[in-house]
């Protein structure tokens, strides 16, 4: 019996275990992107774009934008 559940459980620890791990090595990336325009090139010409200076300018200001609405707001904070 025991010979069956442990793996299981093991294997299902390793899924989960490695999701948070890959999230957490994917967001750390994407911060890293946006104050590096040149991985933000390296990206865009490994999906097929070239981007000129305005192009690359607007995409790192959507990123920072992203980033800056998906922070929790404080809850002690009031707003007026």
């Amino acid at each position: 019996m025991w010979q069956i559940i442990i793996p299981i459980l093991t294997l299902i620890a390793g899924l989960v275990g490695g999701f948070f791990i890959g999230v957490f090595y994917l967001r750390k990336q994407l911060e890293s992107m946006q104050n590096n325009p040149e991985m933000i090139q390296k990206m865009a010409k490994q999906m097929g774009y070239n981007m000129n200076k305005q192009q690359m300018n607007k995409v790192q200001t959507m990123m920072k934008n992203q980033n800056l609405t998906n922070k929790k707001p404080n809850k002690n904070a009031r707003s007026k």
